[in-house]
């Protein structure tokens, strides 16, 4: 038998169970798109638990209170 030299990993841990739609959300862009309807990014959200994916339409110089309109508008 070989001695083993690797470190003993700790035990295992549970994921939180998800219980309600929109409370755990990944928020990510896809930018510099071809330049159509004067938007040139995608505003990408989507629900973990449900995994539902929405789709917004923007550019990359929308400023930070517009994206907070337009996830309030889109959600």
């Amino acid at each position: 038998m070989k001695n083993r030299t690797e470190v003993p990993t700790e035990k295992l841990k549970l994921s939180e169970v998800l219980e309600k739609l929109w409370t755990h959300l990944i928020v990510d862009f896809i930018t510099r798109l071809l330049l159509i309807v004067e938007k040139d990014a995608v505003l990408v959200i989507y629900d973990r638990l449900s995994k539902i994916t929405h789709f917004v339409a923007t550019t990359e110089k929308t400023s930070p209170e517009r994206l907070v309109r337009l996830f309030r508008d889109n959600i």
